[in-house]
């Protein structure tokens, strides 16, 4: 494959708006373990542990949730100017970020993609003080840095083929459905990559444009398994979505969170290294029980149905929404 003009390295940071930043403050950071590293009246700007720049989640005073863009990180300043002339070529809405437009951030693009998810490109960001060993600053799960984020859309296979065609990313696992008549195989999720573990991006089927999640490293499974603990006992028992348990795909172990707004966060760990650039494309039949969970178990109604909005760039609101051809869950298995 051709390497694009653009070069990603990795997911930088998403940005989602809640109603209430002291309370978001306590749950992000005193509940679940982000470090906080900035603060104004409007936003609050978490990092994890392992992070050594300025952040990985903003959170941003709004009167209802939804999530604002999903960045990426460049290799230089070059690709950022190489962004500029792809989005031009392509069409896309694009802006240049006004200096100060968000803490701790360097020369930024903010483009539409085809399909309707709001993207920045960074490449400098202002460094922050690793916390890797100051272990007096673990709590909850003892988060690490983000991982990835997973965009909802009707256009599965059109969006997967234009990340991997025009930027590069590399395809780590896919889902596939059947179409009953014809036995021919339709993309219904597609798990794309960057760096070197199982992916950046999760692109899948279903209502969209929207963002079903955001994930986040968590220090161990033992600490995932403590911050399930601490939200129970301090009454939070009903943000704990799914989980915990283990993904067939990536094969890493999940626990899924709503925020006191709603907003859906996975905390993540487990998965593997993908070194090698000839890895062959692991396929899932979306109907294998073991593939959204290796142990077999479903996921609630609403994890498959519900999702965030995603912002317009231009409008500064979720867009209206296209409905999936394909079918938007695996068939319900008797029990």
């Amino acid at each position: 494959m051709a390497q694009a003009a653009v070069n990603i390295l990795r997911t930088s940071h998403v940005e989602y708006r809640v109603t209430d930043l002291d309370r978001a403050r306590h749950f992000y950071c005193d509940l679940i373990g982000f470090v906080e590293t900035a603060r104004d009246d409007q936003h609050l700007y978490l990092r994890g542990l392992e992070d050594r720049m300025h952040h990985s989640l903003v959170l941003t005073r709004a009167e209802s949730p939804s999530v604002v863009h999903a960045a990426f990180r460049v290799a230089a300043e070059s690709d950022l100017d190489a962004a500029e002339a792809f989005a031009t070529h392509h069409h896309l809405w694009h802006e240049w970020t006004t200096p100060g437009t968000e803490a701790g951030m360097g020369r930024t693009l903010r483009i539409m993609d085809p399909f309707g998810f709001p993207i920045e490109l960074v490449h400098q960001v202002e460094p922050a003080e690793w916390q890797l060993q100051t272990y007096t600053a673990y709590k909850g799960a003892a988060v690490m840095r983000l991982d990835h984020v997973n965009f909802v859309t009707p256009h599965v296979d059109r969006a997967a083929r234009w990340y991997m065609e025009e930027l590069s990313f590399q395809n780590s696992e896919c889902t596939v459905s059947r179409d009953p008549e014809t036995g021919d195989e339709r993309l219904w999720g597609a798990w794309l990559r960057r760096k070197q573990t199982s992916h950046d991006l999760a692109i899948s089927n279903g209502r969209g444009p929207r963002i079903h999640h955001a994930a986040f490293i968590a220090h161990s499974t033992e600490t995932l398994l403590h911050a399930a603990d601490v939200l129970a006992s301090t009454g939070h028992f009903e943000n704990l979505e799914r989980g915990p348990g283990r993904h067939g795909t990536t094969n890493a172990f999940f626990l899924y969170v709503r925020d006191p707004d709603g907003n859906r966060f996975e905390l993540f760990t487990g998965d593997y290294l993908v070194a090698d650039p000839d890895w062959p494309t692991v396929t899932w039949d979306l109907n294998d029980p073991r593939r959204a969970t290796f142990w077999g178990a479903e996921a609630p109604s609403r994890w498959f149905n519900e999702a965030m909005g995603a912002c317009s760039w231009e409008t500064g609101e979720p867009g209206p929404l296209e409905e999936p051809t394909l079918p938007d869950r695996p068939a319900s298995r008797a029990r």
